[in-house]
């Protein structure tokens, strides 16, 4: 069974150790590279944490207290929240766990009265489209060039409320 739990303060190891691990598994990916990130002192962690909107996935029976993915969110416009930096380990995809983190930050997002979920997806990535898709989304038109790979283009999602 997955469970999602909003990640706290005391988390920030948490979050420091499995966005590393994303961003060495799929480097372009995320706006961000391993290198940056790596140099971030324990108050940056906690800074991202203290915003809300970062939630942690679990696989009761696998390893019920190492998360197996992770997803933060934010509002980008008054009314939309952004889903950002989703990533499931390998070892967990196929289980459910996207979906679980998608419905989490779309709750998440309700509960704070946006009137929409926003996402950039790399284009070539089609395991997210597909499960971005069956989570609600559709592509808005947007495209823009990934940074700072200028060479991958990213898509606009959005799922109402």
């Amino acid at each position: 069974m997955v469970v999602v739990r909003a990640a706290t303060m005391e988390d920030w190891q948490v979050l420091r150790d499995i966005r590393l691990e994303a961003l060495r598994d799929a480097p372009d990916a995320f706006l961000s590279t391993y290198t940056e990130q790596a140099a971030y002192a324990e108050a940056d962690w906690r800074r991202r944490i203290s915003r809300g909107g970062t939630f942690f996935a679990y696989i009761t029976e696998v390893n019920g207290t190492e998360p197996v993915g992770l997803v933060g969110g934010f509002f980008g416009k008054p009314d939309t929240v952004e889903l950002v930096s989703l990533w499931v380990r390998p070892q967990a995809r196929g289980l459910g766990v996207g979906e679980a983190l998608v419905a989490a930050m779309i709750n998440w997002a309700s509960t704070r009265n946006a009137s929409s979920v926003h996402l950039w997806l790399m284009e070539t990535n089609r395991y997210a489209w597909v499960l971005y898709e069956r989570c609600g989304f559709s592509a808005t038109g947007e495209r823009q060039r990934l940074q700072p790979n200028k060479e991958l283009s990213e898509i606009g999602m959005i799922r109402p409320l």
